[in-house]
């Protein structure tokens, strides 16, 4: 993975544990071949939160880098939000809708990212 990738997904996770994201999970796909070469994963506990988290990461990279998303698909009330930075894809999911998609194990050949 590249800097400018590495670099953004750790921010992501940055401002995403700013608004006390739960358990955010960086995931390298670059070598399987995703849909971006780098997933961010993460919980929140109620609509409000996820608006949160995602307000979070979309104005600190505006902010720090000068950047928005792509693409932003869902709303708190789907309990389901993405954020499309192109090589980064920020999923921001209800912990019971996280649970239950396991995004996790479904790319559980990707490695993590510390």
């Amino acid at each position: 993975m590249n800097a400018s990738t590495r670099r953004t997904a750790l921010l992501c996770r940055e401002w995403a544990l700013e608004k006390k994201a739960i358990d955010p999970v960086l995931l390298d796909l670059e070598k399987i071949q995703g849909p971006a070469l780098c997933f961010m994963v993460c919980s929140g506990q109620s609509e409000p939160h996820l608006k949160a988290i995602a307000e979070s990461v979309e104005e600190g990279l505006r902010e720090k880098l000068n950047t928005k998303p792509l693409a932003r698909d869902g709303r708190a009330g789907s309990q389901w939000i993405v954020l499309d930075y192109g090589d980064v894809l920020v999923h921001i999911m209800h912990e019971q809708k996280r649970a239950f998609y396991d995004l996790e194990s479904l790319w559980k050949d990707a490695p993590r990212i510390k």
